[in-house]
């Protein structure tokens, strides 16, 4: 059986991620950063998700997202409920998960053309 890579039809794509760093396309990043289908933005400040502020979210909101993912690093966590509120208050959806399965649901939904934007929590 013969197997073919296939590029996706989105300029970023995620090839895993760990509590430690993340490989997009072909570069590995070891600091957080905020990844869309079409952008990415490296050293996005935050260290702590249970420190992140609505504030913190501002570079994600920028993009127009349909759906923030939010990479909490190798354990889920949950930021605090105003930083969540701050997206479901403009009518965006936040969820929370490790690193690597933020970056599974991050290609998929960008795989479906869907309008997601996410952070990474790299500490």
């Amino acid at each position: 059986m013969q197997l073919n890579f296939e590029r996706p039809d989105y300029e970023f794509s995620l090839r895993g991620a760990n509590g430690d760093s993340a490989l997009v396309n072909d570069r590995r990043l070891d600091r957080s950063f905020i990844v869309a289908p079409d952008k990415l933005v490296e050293d996005w400040p935050v260290r702590e998700v249970d420190a992140l502020t609505p504030a913190d979210l501002e570079a994600l909101l920028a993009l127009r997202p349909e759906v923030i993912i939010l990479g909490t690093g190798a354990v889920q966590a949950f930021p605090p409920m105003e930083t969540m509120a701050a997206c479901l208050g403009r009518g965006i959806g936040l969820e929370a998960m490790t690193n690597s399965a933020a970056a599974r649901t991050f290609n998929v939904l960008a795989a479906e053309g869907r309008r997601v934007v996410a952070g990474f929590v790299i500490s």
